[in-house]
């Protein structure tokens, strides 16, 4: 019933105007607590498993094991998001050449900002990003109060101009390493719709819908629906 409200309000809201600020800090206490508990029990218990993640990152290709990305965080501040890499170590220069010589890979990435079929994308980051086992480093974002459990999906500086009028409203939570949009197709869907979504849920939040979304992320995840 919360995602159909949530799905349901999305469409709705088309080009409105969505840059209404939420109040600060977004969620208060109760959610900065849960979060800190939350990663720190995360971080204990899948310690063998993210070290086994980055032995097989590392014995692949030799390269780094953990990727830092700048991204952009609460109060339009940017913030260092970690995921272990799941790129050849020159996947930057690989999509600047595709994008100006593949025009349907070129109006992918102006749509969705992703690649389907990404020829950057290991052997062992396809297996990570598909069970999104990548995202693991995140929980330490997480702990350190620059990013939440639940929320918005963190964006680049270069895509704060199409993520449109919601932007201000982003800027009033820490992004999160899950969320509606990410129970709602994730790579399926365009960027353009992501943001429509992370207005509403930051417009609707409440604590039941943060317990909600985490539960259907579980299952998202297990059936690796909308992963890339």
């Amino acid at each position: 019933m919360v995602t159909l409200e949530y799905h349901q309000s999305a469409k709705s809201m088309g080009s409105k105007s969505q840059a209404s600020r939420a109040p600060a800090p977004f969620g208060g206490a109760t959610k900065r607590t849960l979060d800190v508990l939350i990663s720190l029990v995360a971080l204990i218990w899948l310690a063998p498993v993210m070290l086994a993640i980055a032995l097989a990152v590392k014995v692949q290709d030799g390269g780094p094991v953990l990727y830092f990305q700048p991204r952009v965080g609460r109060n339009g501040q940017d913030f260092r998001l970690l995921k272990f890499r799941t790129m050849v170590v020159d996947g930057a220069a690989l999509l600047d050449w595709l994008i100006r010589n593949d025009p349907e890979a070129a109006r992918e990435w102006r749509e969705k900002q992703k690649l389907t079929n990404d020829p950057r994308v290991t052997f062992v980051g396809g297996f990570l990003r598909r069970s999104s086992l990548d995202e693991l480093p995140q929980l330490l974002n997480v702990f350190l109060g620059q990013m939440s459990i639940v929320g918005p999906r963190p964006m680049l500086r270069h895509q704060v101009e199409a993520y449109g009028s919601a932007y201000e409203l982003y800027c009033s939570a820490r992004p999160g390493i899950t969320g509606l949009w990410q129970v709602s197709g994730r790579s399926e869907t365009t960027f353009r719709y992501r943001s429509e979504l992370d207005a509403v849920y930051l417009q609707r939040w409440n604590a039941y819908s943060d317990f909600i979304l985490m539960l259907r992320t579980f299952d998202v995840v297990l059936q690796q629906r909308g992963a890339c």
